[in-house]
């Protein structure tokens, strides 16, 4: 067996994942990388559809050391993004160190603050952490609803080109940037495009006066400052929701995943896409809505986001609760050390600035690890730091945040050696093999 007890293991090798890395490897630190697909790229390889292309501008999408190419659109495609992942993971020379098409099955701490991974093919590992970059567009969550429907349902990330809609009567569930995507593509070739929400969305234009909506907003701005703005490009660019015969969302701007779209709007104006409120039941080729309409379908796409899940972790370290995972940091937990729960969260822009930004922090973070022998989390716990209670974050708050901890950073070293003190006889606890495991509602639960 090779000896890998140096290193750290991150898994996955999509934007996170390729970010993470490029950052241990600037910061001289030991790692492999593995993914469960067949290339990188992640989500841009293996989830989207052909006409996607990023909500937020290339600006705030692209890694802060790697920009894009001059020549792409401010709205790259799926393509575009593809092509510039392989770009950067050539670029910092990171493909060496990624295993594709390697599964991992169970991670469980053991003696000595270790970590052991036990692979899809049997091989087992041990590792000085994990870093856990698996993404959070792939565990799909469907709903649930009373009868039967005869026709087709997918989900949306099963929806991958536009001869899926063509010709046929669609009905898309959902509000968000994925369901709206799909609505606007059946509204172009599908024969009837339906729209079910069960609440209004505000519906944010990609671009107001020629510019990324999203390049407008500023460091130096305040969230109200940020809705406040948001309100009134909405306002200028669409007018009221009861213009389209919808009801005003009973939520504020920002306080749900934003949703950047502005065919909806216009294909609802020529027709072309009917919304309509949430399902209440099926019945052969029909649905039936709760306002008590019903109409015919062929194809039903649920553009119902998915779960945030780590199919691969005991029960003990399942710290998901609803889209939140319950650490410090973003990725540090007070009770064990080694392991790193990275790019769960869903910012308010593009993850590409944002994971330069974090991953030179995490890997001053990482080193103090090394140093210390109580969690990272634990000593970000006694300074004061409170768990999340939400996934949603503003990119500009976490820049400042990122910012202060550079500038703080040796207090909390002294933190840290103070905490340490406190806590002597600290350890990870180490926890049994997994025995069995199967599938239970499309992601994986341990037995």
């Amino acid at each position: 067996m090779v000896d890998t007890t140096h290193k750290h293991l991150i898994i996955g090798a999509g934007f996170v994942g390729l970010g993470m890395a490029q950052a241990l490897k600037a910061g001289d630190i030991p790692y492999d990388q593995v993914d469960a697909s067949d290339n990188i790229g992640g989500n841009w390889y293996h989830g989207v559809y052909e006409s996607a292309h990023i909500i937020s501008s290339r600006k705030i999408t692209q890694f802060a050391n790697f920009p894009m190419p001059d020549n792409y659109p401010d709205f790259p495609s799926a393509q575009n993004m593809w092509d510039y992942l392989n770009a950067f993971t050539d670029h910092f020379e990171l493909r060496r160190h990624i295993e594709l098409n390697c599964i991992v099955s169970y991670v469980r701490p053991v003696e000595n603050n270790l970590w052991e991974v036990t692979f899809a093919n049997g091989e087992q590992r041990i590792y000085k952490g994990v870093l856990l970059c698996n993404g959070h567009h792939w565990c799909k969550r469907f709903p649930k609803f009373n009868g039967e429907f005869k026709g087709e349902i997918i989900h949306s990330k099963d929806y991958k080109r536009s001869n899926q809609l063509r010709g046929k009567r669609v009905l898309v569930i959902g509000g968000g940037n994925s369901a709206c995507d799909v609505a606007a593509e059946a509204a172009r070739v599908g024969a009837k495009s339906v729209l079910s929400m069960r609440e209004s969305v505000w519906f944010i234009p990609k671009s107001f006066a020629g510019v990324p909506v999203v390049d407008l907003f500023r460091w130096w701005m305040p969230e109200w400052f940020q809705r406040l703005m948001a309100y009134g490009i909405i306002g200028l660019t669409f007018g009221t929701h009861d213009n389209y015969g919808l009801s005003k969302p009973n939520h504020q701007v920002f306080e749900k995943h934003p949703t950047l779209n502005n065919e909806v709007p216009y294909y609802i104006k020529h027709g072309r896409i009917t919304p309509k409120p949430a399902v209440h039941r099926f019945d052969g080729w029909e649905v039936e809505f709760v306002d008590g309409s019903r109409e015919a379908f062929d194809l039903i796409v649920c553009a119902t986001g998915y779960y945030v899940a780590y199919p691969f972790l005991p029960p003990e370290l399942q710290r998901v609760e609803g889209a939140v995972v319950k650490c410090y940091g973003g990725s540090f937990l007070d009770d064990y050390k080694g392991l790193y729960y990275i790019g769960w969260g869903q910012p308010r822009g593009g993850v590409g600035s944002i994971i330069a930004a974090y991953g030179s922090v995490f890997t001053k973070y990482l080193k103090l690890q090394d140093e210390i022998n109580v969690p990272v989390g634990l000593v970000l716990k006694e300074a004061g730091q409170h768990l999340p209670k939400n996934h949603l974050s503003d990119p500009h708050q976490i820049f400042n945040e990122l910012k202060l901890s550079n500038l703080l950073f040796n207090l909390i070293v002294k933190k840290a050696y103070q905490v340490d003190t406190s806590y002597p006889n600290f350890i990870n606890v180490p926890l049994s093999p997994c025995k069995e495991f199967r599938t239970l509602n499309h992601y994986w639960v341990y037995k």
